[in-house]
């Protein structure tokens, strides 16, 4: 699996990222592959891409997507001032997994937040992801906050 590349997404890559999203089992099923080039995925496409902080990511393959992931830095006054670097929206394609793509993608996220500075990498997972908190504690995150959300 040498041959992962990790590259900026476009939006050619919607349809993708909506798709991965959707198939997972864990999310609520509000976002829908067919729609991936409606105004709301776009305009949030577009206000990632502007913003010098996010990194909308695309892992591939052979030249084929097959992983997704979004970068977010942020600058704070905890830990001396430090930058901190939040991982999101992780998914690896189905037929793609347990052969090392989400241990590649998370490496690449950790390298690239030390070029940025960042003192910390950070994210979450839902408590349902019992696979997936394994792989985060292998890799070397530890369990460290309890996290809450309000949507509105």
């Amino acid at each position: 699996m040498s041959d992962l590349a990790i590259r900026n997404a476009t939006t050619d890559d919607l349809p993708f990222i909506v798709g991965l999203i959707a198939h997972d089992t864990v999310l609520d099923r509000i976002d829908d592959p067919a729609d991936a080039h409606g105004p709301d995925y776009l305009a949030a496409f577009k206000a990632i891409a502007a913003d010098p902080n996010q990194l909308l990511l695309i892992a591939e393959f052979d030249a084929a997507a097959v992983g997704t992931f979004q970068l977010t830095f942020t600058p704070g006054i905890f830990r001396r001032g430090g930058w901190r670097c939040t991982i999101e929206g992780v998914h690896v394609s189905p037929d793609h997994r347990n052969r090392r793509i989400g241990e590649k993608m998370m490496a690449w996220a950790v390298q690239k937040a030390k070029e940025r500075g960042c003192t910390m990498v950070q994210l979450t997972s839902n408590k349902k992801r019992a696979d997936a908190h394994r792989f985060y504690e292998r890799l070397g995150f530890s369990r460290s906050h309890e996290g809450f959300k309000l949507y509105v």
